[in-house]
């Protein structure tokens, strides 16, 4: 650390230098004409013969990532937003200004004027004409910052994990390139994308812990919202027929390597159609995506080629627990099912349902087993309190869930638009919030005078943004696909 106060001493001595010499060292005084990347793909393959010839003149603007003298000359390397590109400093050409070569940094941000060469080695270079400080960095990059052990601090200081290693951009590049797929393939199919409000008076479309603020001017309490959907009915409701929302989602909960407090999801919902349809529309989306920005459809996932080729495994989840030896009586009973829980090692909380038994059981057991792509269908209707029962069972819902790689990444239902089943469900929901779960639904009297007005049947999905990004990056932290994920105070 003592060094680091030393080098951070030396470089405001340099900016105090620089100043005096009449020198600005934030200047905004410098537009660059052209990117590392394109220089490289437009001129690599040309002779030194033919650069003297052509005498190309350049301004490119970047970082000093290296800096080496040689007491006459000065060889660097500048690296903008899409490459690096080797430069070349000479006494003779600079004259006077080769000397404040002296105050510059790696870390330093320059302009640089010049015309192209090859080296020796036949390294595309620039030979500087001219330069410009335009930011005089104050504080050293890490020198060892490749395979740095404490992660944290690159989620902390993302804008040095940035600078210092590419791949990490590349990540945030592909997903940029994933949300645009994503709307692509939407609206190719006719959905329009839409906003709704962040802050809910009701919290509502999904079991989950919101956060709380208070709004001074009404004197109400509010909530950041846990999930869209119920703004999006609204919209079905209105006579919109395909809708979407690609925005951020507030949850209350830990934070681990799939789970960020704010995230990123889709929402789409569509008129007449079941969530049959939205099997099929998913794998359709998955591939498009998946090609559109890796051209293949079996992409590497920590050990596993996952492949996204249609159709994709479809199980009923009494079905997946039958697999793995539950019977249809310890599936019927509470009591028999947390007996079979406890000899798997499986702890089921006391005093919960048999539904909430059934998802515990499912996400110990059977989730880790799902590594290609799997629909688990037809989910008892408790843990669905806004999906539409199934005709042939009223005790289960037509929902799904896709699992990839282990982890959930989708969740969709046929909507459930009977208003007074709803207003039961959501009676229901509040008498379990009284009993302790502050994870159930509110009742929401304004969504029942909506579906009393009338929606038509419709089908709706969630994907998790973020961990589409980690499956289709081999990413296995979700902190790894966030450019800013939360986390705890620094100390």
């Amino acid at each position: 650390m003592e060094e680091i106060n030393v080098l951070i001493e030396q470089r405001y001595k340099k900016l105090e230098d620089l100043r005096k010499a009449g020198i600005d060292p934030y200047s905004n005084s410098f537009i660059p004409e052209v990117k590392a990347i394109d220089i490289k793909n437009t001129y690599s393959q040309y002779s030194q013969e033919m650069l003297e010839n052509e005498l190309i003149p350049l301004k490119v603007a970047g970082r000093i990532i290296a800096l080496r003298d040689f007491g006459k000359a000065v060889f660097s390397h500048l690296q903008d937003s899409t490459a690096k590109i080797q430069l070349y400093f000479k006494k003779d050409i600079l004259q006077d200004k080769f000397q404040l070569l002296k105050k510059l940094d790696i870390g330093d941000i320059i302009g640089v004027s010049g015309r192209l060469f090859k080296t020796k080695t036949n390294e595309l270079t620039i030979e500087v004409t001219d330069y410009h400080i335009l930011c005089k960095s104050l504080r050293p990059l890490p020198e060892k910052w490749h395979g740095l052990r404490d992660v944290e601090i690159r989620y902390r200081q993302r804008y040095v994990d940035l600078i210092v290693n590419p791949q990490v951009k590349e990540i945030f590049a592909k997903r940029s390139a994933i949300i645009k797929a994503i709307r692509d393939f939407l609206e190719q199919n006719g959905f329009i994308e839409v906003e709704t409000p962040m802050m809910h008076q009701i919290p509502g479309g999904a079991s989950a812990r919101p956060f709380s603020t208070h709004h001074n001017a009404l004197d109400i309490d509010l909530y950041l919202r846990i999930a869209p959907e119920l703004y999006l009915k609204r919209l079905l409701v209105g006579g919109y027929e395909r809708v979407f929302e690609l925005n951020k989602n507030f949850r209350n909960e830990g934070i681990s390597t799939r789970h960020n407090p704010e995230f990123t999801m889709l929402e789409f919902y569509i008129a007449y159609r079941d969530y049959e349809f939205l099997m099929n529309f998913t794998e359709e989306l998955f591939s498009y995506v998946a090609n559109k920005v890796l051209g293949t459809l079996k992409i590497p996932f920590g050990d596993h080629l996952i492949d996204l080729t249609p159709p994709w495994k479809r199980i009923r989840l009494l079905d997946a627990l039958q697999v793995e030896g539950l019977s249809k009586e310890d599936i019927s009973n509470i009591d028999a099912i947390t007996s079979w829980a406890k000899s798997k090692s499986i702890d089921i909380p006391k005093g919960i349902t048999l539904a909430k038994a059934i998802d515990e059981v499912f996400k110990e057991l059977i989730e880790p087993t799902l590594i290609q792509p799997t629909f688990v269908i037809d989910y008892p209707v408790e843990l669905s309190p806004l999906a539409k029962k199934k005709a042939e069972d009223p005790n289960f819902v037509e929902r799904f869930e896709l699992f990839i790689a282990s982890r959930e990444i989708a969740n969709a239902f046929s909507e459930l638009n009977d208003p007074i089943d709803q207003k039961e469900r959501f009676l229901k929901q509040m008498e379990a919030k009284k009993q302790g779960d502050e994870e159930a639904h509110w009742m929401d009297e304004d969504f029942i005078r909506a579906l009393e007005y009338g929606m038509p049947p419709a089908a709706g999905e969630g994907i998790g943004i973020d961990r589409l990004v980690m499956l289709l990056t081999n990413s296995q932290s979700i902190r790894d696909v966030i450019l800013f994920p939360q986390l705890k105070p620094e100390q």
